[in-house]
């Protein structure tokens, strides 16, 4: 039997979508695939899925009521680690969830459920790493910045914490792996996209930051070199703590 791929803009509400149009046309093999990752396939038939919010919504009530909020807050983290046919992992839970008179959602005896939950355990450890390791910096704008390149798309999950801790500051949190970021106005955060120049990237540069904040991120380097005590550096158990992966977000890391 021919699969059918249902190809999608790769947004949450647009995944919703596609799980909208398989109980709608009672689509017997489904295969949900973003655009950007469509190949032309000879043995498929194709249907591209437009999002629609009222759709995407229906969908969305309908889960909440058969996952839980904990649930729903699971098939998310899950969808937005990006990997390779999770799209397919969580449709394959949410079949199973509507099928079931009772929550599925610790079932670890389906695969499926084993394998959401693990994702979403990895999507979660990143979002915490993220708010605990973000550093920004001041520009010259008086707009904090602070650029970062995470293994998953951990932003819309981390919103709420800095809207929270920063409120009475502007930021901008980049994400240059996706290029698109968070801007925070004083009083709603928008999606921005911008262009960036690489200088940016870099602790050092002048340019767009502020000759205090340049001074401020010297001093907090000589303070943290200050404090360290050679002899009793255990450098097995501090890397456990901040992975080396973390290094390029903190100021003392670096190597001005």
């Amino acid at each position: 039997m021919q699969n059918t791929l249902l190809i999608y803009d790769g947004s949450f509400d647009g995944f919703l979508c596609a799980v909208f149009y398989v109980y709608e046309y009672n689509v017997v093999t489904p295969k949900i695939i973003k655009a950007s990752q469509y190949q032309e396939q000879l043995f498929s038939n194709t249907e591209t899925i437009i999002t629609d919010k009222e759709k995407a919504n229906r969908v969305w009530n309908s889960l909440k009521i058969k996952c839980g909020k904990r649930g729903v807050a699971q098939l998310y983290y899950a969808f937005l680690s990006e990997l390779y046919n999770v799209e397919n992992t969580l449709l394959e839970v949410i079949k199973y969830a509507f099928k079931s008179t009772t929550s599925i959602m610790k079932d670890y005896a389906n695969m499926y459920v084993l394998e959401m939950s693990k994702i979403t355990k990895k999507v979660s450890r990143e979002k915490h790493r993220m708010e605990a390791f973000v550093r920004f910096r001041l520009t010259k704008d008086e707009v904090y910045f602070a650029n970062i390149e995470p293994d998953f798309n951990v932003l819309p999950l981390i919103e709420t914490h800095f809207r929270k801790r920063y409120a009475d500051q502007q930021w901008i949190i980049y994400d240059l792996k996706r290029n698109y970021g968070l801007y925070y106005n004083l009083n709603t955060v928008e999606i921005v996209v911008l262009e960036l120049s690489k200088n940016i990237t870099t602790n050092t540069t002048s340019e767009f930051f502020t000759d205090t904040e340049l001074e401020f991120q010297q001093l907090w380097k000589d303070y943290f070199k200050s404090t360290n005590i050679e002899s009793r550096k255990n450098l097995k158990l501090h890397n456990q703590h901040v992975p080396k992966r973390y290094w390029k977000y903190l100021s003392e890391k670096q190597p001005f």
